[in-house]
């Protein structure tokens, strides 16, 4: 898919300057802490989500490559579908048991939620 750069310049007013050159702002990720260092909370969610049960694991610090990383991992071990974004990882189904002993399993201070 193209870069679509003009959505990031919505609110810039046209400038007549034919040497201008448009800055946009980079923001910038939180370093990923050590797994001893993480902790991460399991539970389980069903809001806005038609009943359907997901394993939410949130309190991750790191970078949104880390969190894809660690999400990738689990859904495979897990054998299920699943996300990653905002920092936090959704696992299709209730599998906080599971993914609580993985985490640990892979050096991360998991809790069990709800």
């Amino acid at each position: 898919m193209a870069e679509q750069d003009w959505k990031k310049r919505l609110g810039v007013v046209y400038s007549t300057n034919p040497d201008f050159q448009y800055q946009t702002v980079q923001e910038a990720e939180a370093e990923t802490l050590p797994p001893q260092k993480q902790r991460l909370t399991v539970r389980i969610d069903r809001r806005h989500r038609a009943g359907k049960q997901v394993t939410l694991v949130e309190g991750f610090v790191g970078t949104s490559a880390d969190l894809a990383a660690l999400a990738k991992t689990l859904k495979t071990r897990c054998g299920v579908g699943g996300s990653a974004k905002d920092g936090e990882i959704t696992v299709q189904g209730d599998l906080r048991d599971k993914v609580t002993a993985l985490l640990r399993e892979m050096g991360y201070n998991a809790s069990r939620g709800n």
